[in-house]
């Protein structure tokens, strides 16, 4: 490089930063960000009551908190520790946890203790390819306060 192309370009080379890139979620079918849908005690309460084939209630604790109490029906992926697990093969996927991997079919609802884990683990399952995503934002301290 020439001494005046260098001291021409060396002052945008200085002030250029990487940009940080953050993947975009997004409904294919209409373009729009995939966002999950909000279930309250109510809603959880129901799917408790009426389990259906196709929900999935998935507790993201870590297994002693886990082991200590859950709301019924819920399977265990402890996003902490098992961040890859809804991107592992289904035949990995049942040797690590002991049960089927959710189809991609099946709407998945999260929660954790407060809500913070379960929010990025149906992020997590958003960019893996799962559509129907849930998330109990009051997770299972509001379940235990309402008396569940």
């Amino acid at each position: 490089m020439t001494p005046l192309r260098r001291r021409l370009l060396l002052p945008v080379i200085r002030q250029t930063r990487p940009i940080a890139f953050t993947p975009r979620v997004c409904n294919y079918t209409t373009g729009a960000p995939a966002t999950p849908k909000k279930y309250n005690f109510t809603s959880i309460s129901s799917l408790v009551q009426s389990p259906s084939a196709k929900t999935v209630l998935v507790d993201v604790r870590e297994p002693s908190e886990f082991s200590a109490g859950a709301i019924p029906g819920a399977i265990n992926l402890p996003i902490a520790s098992a961040p890859d697990a809804l991107s592992l093969p289904p035949d990995e996927f049942e040797d690590r946890f002991g049960f089927q991997k959710p189809e991609k079919s099946s709407e998945l609802v999260f929660y954790c203790k407060a809500g913070i884990r379960s929010a990025a683990a149906a992020r997590l399952a958003l960019q893996e390819g799962y559509e129907h995503v849930g998330e109990y934002p009051g997770s299972w301290m509001d379940w235990v306060k309402e008396g569940k």
